[in-house]
């Protein structure tokens, strides 16, 4: 199972940083993505990043503001907030498969074999 960690309640303008975790062995070898759920909305691709760490990828709604990385020694994979907007609000969730390919990238929702329980961030005006 995947442990997400590191929401809250946040001004906007502020910043936050997720993290993902294995509650069991390790995903060293996974590809990660994170996807968020606004209240009434579909959920939706946030970022994604490769097995290597090597390449990565946002949505355009949070290029330049957010960051994803991952320190395959610790097991854990970061998504660094910044710039918050009220629109961030939403529960955002990570998601790993294997991967064949150390660079390959992620993006589609159903590309994704096991998902974390969610950790919601709140962005106030």
């Amino acid at each position: 199972q995947l442990q997400a960690s590191g929401g809250g309640l946040v001004q906007a303008g502020g910043s936050l940083r997720l993290s993902c975790t294995p509650s069991d062995g390790t995903y060293s070898n996974y590809a990660l993505g994170w996807f968020r759920q606004a209240p009434g909305k579909e959920r939706e691709f946030v970022a994604a990043i490769s097995w290597s760490g090597a390449r990565s990828r946002n949505t355009d709604s949070v290029e330049g503001r957010f960051i994803i990385t991952r320190d395959n020694a610790k097991n854990t994979v970061y998504l660094q907030m910044n710039d918050l907007k009220p629109e961030d609000t939403a529960v955002y969730y990570c998601a790993v498969r294997e991967a064949v390919h150390r660079d390959n990238v992620f993006t589609a929702e159903n590309s994704y074999y096991y998902w974390g329980q969610g950790t919601l961030v709140t962005v106030s005006s």
